[in-house]
């Protein structure tokens, strides 16, 4: 275990079994259909790329990257969109693939940014969710897993750019980020 951690909160054994139970229930929503599966960059990678792995849909892929923290810990409501879609959505059903919901304020308003872009449906599937962190009305369609308050890191999630090709999510020690 990296010893800038406090514990491992899900291993990569749990991870992985998770994410072939979603990969089915995806399948099953998507069946007959094309979606066009969004990774949201750069936290959502490891997730997205096990995820489309296991689902034998067929897919079209795409990937944006987007933010409502700027350079700290908090969200500051505000999204920016640092890299958009290549694909023309209308008409179409997306999943947007993410790695964590905290606030809900990224995911809210890139919702209600790719809903005006008049898809066929906007789906939302999250590795980890962060309820009781919730600012505005945001939901996931698909989760999967709830966590409690702790800042996490590991399977592409990150502070400072550092942890993310951790295999596992662990709880970063307080001390590492209150410096």
């Amino acid at each position: 275990m990296n010893q800038d951690l406090e514990r491992i909160m899900i291993t990569e054994e749990q991870i992985a079994g998770r994410v072939r139970e979603v990969a089915v229930q995806l399948d099953k929503l998507y069946e007959g259909r094309r979606p066009v599966v969004v990774c949201i960059l750069k936290g959502s990678v490891m997730f997205f790329s096990d995820l489309i792995r296991h689902m034998e849909t067929p897919l079209e892929l795409d990937f944006m990257a987007v933010s409502s923290y700027g350079c700290g810990t908090t969200s500051t409501g505000c999204l920016q969109v640092k890299k958009d879609l290549t694909t023309d959505i209308a008409g179409r059903d997306v999943l947007i693939v993410e790695d964590i919901i905290d606030s809900g304020n990224t995911l809210y308003n890139l919702k209600k940014l790719l809903n005006s872009r008049s898809p066929s449906s906007v789906n939302i599937v999250t590795l980890l969710d962060k309820p009781q962190r919730r600012e505005v009305p945001m939901e996931p369609e698909y989760t999967c897993f709830v966590i409690e308050d702790e800042f996490v890191v590991g399977y592409g999630m990150d502070y400072a750019e550092e942890y993310r090709n951790l295999p596992y999510i662990g709880v970063l020690k307080r001390c590492v980020y209150e410096k």
